[in-house]
């Protein structure tokens, strides 16, 4: 987890939402990481998860992950969590739950579900505090940045102002 939370920190100093994902396999050994990169690569698909997934997959020259065990520091959306089952990933390990769009215990849970053909194994609350505080600071700091860019006067030039009506 310690790997992925490093992760999350370098996505969150490129103006990413901090999230960092890590992948070990049968033996022991990190097969892949991710870390969010939708801003940078202007993908919508491009969680820290879906990433790892793929190199992974790279790595090994398989689609199915099984016996592999996925580290990452938030939730996993709808979009990743139905991703990391289809791969069959073994056992997932989160840190902070998603209150907004968790889809693996907080808001749905996709694992456990009818439609689930593969049963995932899943670990939650993994260095919570510090995967949590993680986020909030950077929300916060963004927040304070959004403030200040609306406090700031706009530039004064004449094509902001529409001529007086004289008449």
């Amino acid at each position: 987890m310690a790997k992925a939370i490093s992760l999350a920190a370098q996505a969150g100093a490129a103006g990413e939402v901090p999230v960092g994902a890590v992948i070990i396999g049968p033996d022991g050994d990190c097969l892949a990481e991710g870390e969010n990169r939708r801003e940078r690569e202007r993908d919508p698909t491009a969680h820290a998860e879906i990433l790892a997934l793929k190199a992974a997959s790279q790595v090994i020259q398989s689609w199915r992950l099984q016996d592999c065990i996925l580290y990452v520091t938030l939730e996993p959306c709808p979009m990743c969590a139905g991703a990391i089952i289809q791969a069959r990933i073994s056992l997932l390990v989160y840190g902070a739950s998603d209150p907004k769009t968790g889809a693996v215990r907080t808001v749905l849970n996709l694992p456990d579900s009818p439609c689930s053909f593969h049963k995932l194994a899943v670990i939650s609350g993994i260095q919570e505090a510090r995967c949590r505080q993680q986020l909030q600071t950077w929300f916060a700091h963004r927040r304070g940045q959004h403030k200040q860019q609306k406090s700031d006067p706009a530039p004064q030039r004449e094509d902001y102002f529409f001529p007086s009506n004289t008449d």
